[in-house]
């Protein structure tokens, strides 16, 4: 077969593949769950007589950190970051126990009742589905970056039954250009993994509406100011979950510490509210189908009554703190994404603001605003407009809401790029500059590494070696500069030819002069850990063509000239480049 046929029927196998690690993920949290609730739980309502949901969260978050510790020993979380990692700076290899491992700790985590989703732990298992593969064919990085896309768009393609959703979210999400040579394998994989899907679960939407009402012109306007609102509440979570994420790493060291904090906080904060348990998915059936109430009275807060601003004061209590719910779930040592938390808390802030609306005396569908909702506060997270859209529309069958879903997705996706720059995957990548994006320059830059332009041919001089001593360095070399180093080999200066071409033919001064005197300073000096980006940004602040790098320590290690990243970046360039 040729390459291009080799492709075709990889990505047919990791799209199939995808759809059985979707199914396996499901059914291992649906096992858990209902072996948990129909032994465990017992009377009419879970919190009374018993404090069972106080403690599941804790277990589970035990036993996945025990899972990791002892049996993965590496760090699994934060699995669509990973993969962002791994493309810009990993040449496209995920480490084989991704294919296995994410599955098995996020089953624990959410079937526990960890508030996390299971989309990115599968979406990692995808990827990495497809990096092995492709690296089991001894593909080139250039395919194996397409089929790790293949495993993302299978993987949301395979646990969503969204298609389209998948191709998108690899395209917006992971970055990935859309080019003909692209395009099929990933709707191969996304397609297929949903056929799958559709096959073994059946082909009832995830969030089916059992009523729907029909699209309102003069609703607009509301659509509007309801998409500015997932802006604010894209820009909370977001920001929230950063801080507390550094929190939990910087103040909270050990294991045992992490699962108190983070088991003890999660369980709290489900007793007082239900809602938060899980993945948040039959809350959302239930507000779009209009059972609104079921989340509320089974919380012990439901002495308070039922009228309608408890109601609402009640929901945004549970919309500010699904962010801490999720963040006590992943930093006290569980693994999960954000998507269902996104999605959870989108249709939240949709239904809030509607049944706001309905006590104003404004009647709105409670069920379209908060299926928008959920759009628009992934459009803001993620920084994926496009994905909230289709995500939504084929997760409910909800297409007659195109429009709205457009303006509220669009609307709160502006006003975040006001405040970030980045999504909250991109984050900590996009502060270090490792973080691959559509914009080419910058993109072949993230791939290159300062190492692979690092120029060792340079002779070093003493501090103390005098002029007659150089003289015979400059006639054995081939360059026109030479590092100064002292006895520990860390830079002190750049001695250039030029500064002694006027002396270097008078023995009379052989003695008299030192590299230390003949030296000079130079233009600027690069740290080894320095992106690419950063480098090329200082050569063009200093205007030199070769500049010296050191490490963390002042130890000289080599130098690094224009010409050499132009060419290295040449044949990046070519290398990842359509044909």
């Amino acid at each position: 077969m040729s390459h291009k046929q080799q492709v075709i029927l990889l990505s047919f196998v990791v799209g199939l593949l995808c759809a059985v690690a979707a199914w396996v993920l499901k059914q291992l949290i649906f096992c858990i769950q209902h072996l948990l609730e129909t032994q465990l739980v017992q009377g009419e309502h879970w919190w009374q007589g018993h404090f069972w949901y106080l403690i599941f969260p804790f277990l589970g978050i035990t036993l996945c950190s025990l899972f990791v510790y002892y049996v993965v020993r590496d760090d699994i979380s934060h699995g669509i970051t990973k993969i962002l990692y791994a493309i810009s700076q990993r040449k496209s290899i995920i480490k084989p126990h991704n294919m296995w491992s994410s599955v098995v700790s996020s089953a624990l985590t959410i079937g526990f009742g960890g508030s996390v989703g299971a989309e990115a732990p599968i979406v990692l298992t995808g990827a990495a589905i497809g990096s092995n593969l492709a690296k089991l064919c001894r593909f080139d990085q250039k395919t194996m970056m397409l089929m790790i896309g293949c495993g993302a768009a299978g993987a949301v393609g395979g646990i969503f039954k969204a298609p389209i959703a998948g191709l998108v979210f690899t395209l917006e999400v992971l970055m990935m250009d859309l080019t003909m040579t692209s395009v099929a394998p990933l709707l191969i994989s996304s397609v297929t993994a949903a056929t799958v899907a559709y096959l073994t679960t059946g082909l009832e939407a995830m969030f089916a509406l059992q009523t729907t009402e029909p699209f309102v012109l003069q609703r607009l306007p509301w659509y509007v100011i309801l998409g500015v609102l997932c802006g604010l509440a894209s820009l909370y979570f977001t920001r929230a979950t950063y801080r507390l994420e550094s929190w939990f790493k910087e103040h909270i060291r050990s294991i045992g510490m992490k699962i108190l904090v983070g088991g003890t906080a999660l369980g709290v904060l489900i007793f007082l509210f239900p809602p938060l348990y899980g993945e948040g998915y039959e809350v959302i059936n239930g507000l779009i189908n209009g059972n609104t109430l079921s989340a509320y009275t089974d919380s012990p807060l439901s002495f308070a009554g039922n009228g309608a601003w408890i109601i609402i004061i009640y929901f945004v209590l549970v919309i500010l703190f699904k962010v801490v719910a999720s963040v006590a779930t992943n930093g006290g040592g569980g693994v999960g994404g954000i998507f269902a938390p996104t999605l959870f808390t989108g249709a939240l802030v949709g239904f809030v603001f509607a049944r706001l609306l309905s006590v104003l005396g404004i009647a709105v569908s409670e069920a379209n605003f908060a299926l928008v909702g959920m759009a628009g506060l992934m459009s803001g997270v993620m920084h994926a407009p496009l994905t909230g859209i289709f995500l939504i529309a084929e997760l409910t069958g909800g297409y007659h809401l195109f429009l709205p879903l457009m303006v509220v997705a669009v609307s709160s996706y502006l006003l975040i790029l006001v405040f970030e720059p980045h999504s909250l995957y991109a984050m900590r990548l996009a502060q270090k500059g490792e973080l691959l994006t559509h914009n080419k320059d910058r993109s072949v830059l993230t791939l290159m590494h300062l190492d692979s332009v690092l120029e060792n041919d340079l002779q070093t001089v003493p501090l103390d070696m005098k002029l007659g001593d150089l003289i015979k360095v400059i006639a054995n070399s081939h360059r026109n500069l030479f590092p100064a180093v002292d006895t520990q080999g860390k830079l002190r200066g750049i001695l250039l030819l030029d500064e002694v071409r006027n002396i270097m033919f008078q023995p009379r001064l052989y003695d008299r002069f030192t590299v230390q005197q003949l030296m000079t300073a130079p233009p600027a000096i690069l740290l080894n850990t320095m992106p690419m980006e950063k480098v090329m940004e200082t050569f063009e602040d200093t205007g030199a063509w070769n500049l010296p790098v050191i490490d963390a320590e002042g130890h000289y290690l080599g130098m690094v000239s224009k010409s050499k990243i132009f060419s290295s970046y040449r044949e990046v360039l070519v290398r990842f480049s359509e044909e």
